[in-house]
């Protein structure tokens, strides 16, 4: 699962990191726009699944912080990114799931607020991406 996951988180990265990484790697722009028109539905499963892992981290693993606190960290940041980002590039397939006008005017607050932070969460979600794979042949 840890490929899975650090493949997805590093992708999702690339996404909301993608106006850097164009800058930076200007032949990365092919499969940036071969991944952008589902870049809603990529976005909206990722802040589902984030927002699982937290809960799950939270609730069902804090023991793992002694017994095992690398992969803790890992997969709590894993859901944290997943969450952020998810909800930065899913906003419009997530809205359309919600005919409460003010749960979308908070999504729309949440979403304002994060805007700022975007390529700086998706070069961390390539870094973390990259990480979970990598932890994923080391521990």
């Amino acid at each position: 699962m840890g490929l899975v996951t650090g493949i997805w988180i590093a992708v999702l990265g690339m996404l909301g990191g993608s106006s850097f990484v164009i800058s930076k790697r200007p032949d990365a722009k092919e499969l940036i726009d071969q991944l952008a028109p589902y870049q809603g539905w990529i976005g909206a499963v990722s802040a589902l699944w984030g927002g699982w892992t937290v809960i799950n981290q939270v609730l069902f693993r804090m023991s793992w912080m002694t017994e095992f606190p690398v992969q803790w960290w890992t997969m709590t940041a894993n859901g944290a990114i997943l969450l952020l980002l998810g909800l930065l590039l899913g906003v419009g397939v997530l809205k359309s799931f919600s005919s409460s006008k003010e749960a979308n005017e908070k999504l729309d607050e949440t979403v304002e607020k994060l805007s700022p932070y975007q390529v700086t969460l998706g070069l961390v979600g390539m870094g973390l991406g990259v990480w979970t794979i990598l932890q994923n042949f080391l521990l």
